[in-house]
């Protein structure tokens, strides 16, 4: 139980995880499982849109069905947010290609560069697509001075970035660094607004450009140390926590570079009314009685910043793919697709990970992968032998 109150006492079984994998391709356990050309003959052809975590495993268990596997991915390389979403020091992506080769040597066809937004982008006639688009459609912050310069999606940023320190697929070395498409913070004040993972990933990744400082702003106040007595077990703890953003932020700093319950205002521009040069932030706190944020009053004051980087999580999916499928979305602005069924409106098309269920965690986009496929599998079979 003490893993499960104090996480400084947890199991690290991620590292145990990945310590067993590693030795296993090291050693040659881990080898390409061929499919017969007896199962092979009676598959039907399926087209996975999007190489994240939903549709890499979706397509693992088709082809293993026997079904033709085309994975479509309009970047560069194949592995969606695994690939230019998750920064290096977070994943390294030799682990990505890895998988990602095994599965091309297994039989899947893996196409890049090549978005596809209706049915008729796709290269000929497949029984069956899923949608594994991932929700991208960042959450914006519609406030005044939100069209200055120097103002940044989360993602634009880190994509950016990692698209620098990868290795060009056309060269096989790596891209020129800090090349235009980059966003360099390198000597400037950064503030990230947002305290998930990717304003965590948003930290760490401003730190080793050499940014001259970073704050990051948080709405809801600073989390207790230990559970409250209204966060009992076997809840998730509701607890302060430190990720590595964080901690290298304040091993150079000298202070967590987090900043809890305030609220930004407006941005402000500087001097050509070009770019921002601060924010205005004011303090907020909980109304005992109705629950809502309000703000304290005599608290807006302004923050310093070159850079603000919007890190506030994503409202749904892109809307291109959607419309050109012809699929209903659900209230939350992702593709409407039963859990269980992950069928969609229209006959033949289904939806998994992020784009179905809303931005999440990989596990849950890999869960749900390997669930479609099921489905996907029992649609084109008529059988639910997978």
């Amino acid at each position: 139980m003490a893993g499960v109150n104090d996480p400084s006492d947890a199991v690290t079984i991620k590292n145990i995880e990945y310590a067993i994998v590693d030795r296993a391709f090291k050693e040659g356990w881990i080898v390409p499982r061929v499919v017969p050309d007896s199962l092979r003959a009676k598959g039907k052809k399926v087209a996975v849109i999007g190489s994240g975590p939903a549709g890499l495993a979706a397509a693992d268990l088709l082809n293993q069905a026997g079904h033709q596997v085309s994975v479509f991915e309009r970047a560069d390389r194949i592995g969606g947010l695994l690939m230019y979403g998750i920064p290096t020091m977070k994943l390294s992506k030799d682990t990505v290609d890895r998988r990602v080769d095994l599965l091309r040597k297994e039989g899947i066809t893996f196409v890049t560069n090549k978005e596809i937004k209706r049915p008729a982008d796709l290269p000929g006639r497949f029984d069956a697509t899923l949608l594994a688009v991932g929700a991208c459609k960042p959450r914006d912050l519609n406030i005044p001075g939100r069209n200055l310069e120097g103002i940044h999606f989360a993602m634009d940023f880190l994509t950016r970035n990692l698209k620098d320190l990868v290795v060009d697929p056309a060269t096989g070395s790596l891209r020129n660094k800090w090349t235009d498409e980059v966003i360099s913070v390198r000597g400037k004040n950064v503030i990230v607004i947002g305290g998930g993972d990717t304003g965590t990933d948003c930290i760490g990744t401003s730190v080793r450009q050499y940014c001259k400082s970073v704050v990051n702003l948080e709405l809801m106040p600073r989390p207790p140390d230990q559970r409250s007595s209204e966060n009992p077990w076997p809840h998730w703890p509701k607890i302060f926590r430190t990720d590595y953003g964080h901690a290298e932020a304040a091993a150079l700093a000298g202070r967590d570079p987090r900043r809890f319950a305030l609220m930004t205002k407006r941005f402000i521009p500087d001097a050509s009314k070009k770019s921002v040069r601060a924010i205005s932030v004011v303090t907020v706190e909980v109304d005992k009685a109705t629950g809502a944020m309000k703000e304290v009053p005599n608290s807006e004051h302004e923050i310093q910043a070159d850079v603000v980087i919007l890190a506030m999580g994503f409202v749904g999916v892109e809307d291109s793919v959607p419309a050109g499928f012809g699929v209903q979305m659900d209230n939350r602005g992702n593709v409407k697709a039963e859990f269980g069924e992950f069928s969609t409106s229209v006959p033949g098309v289904f939806a998994a990970g992020d784009c179905r269920r809303g931005q999440s965690l990989v596990v849950w986009g890999i869960r749900e992968g390997r669930e479609a496929s099921q489905k996907i599998h029992e649609y084109l079979t008529k059988t639910n032998n997978l």
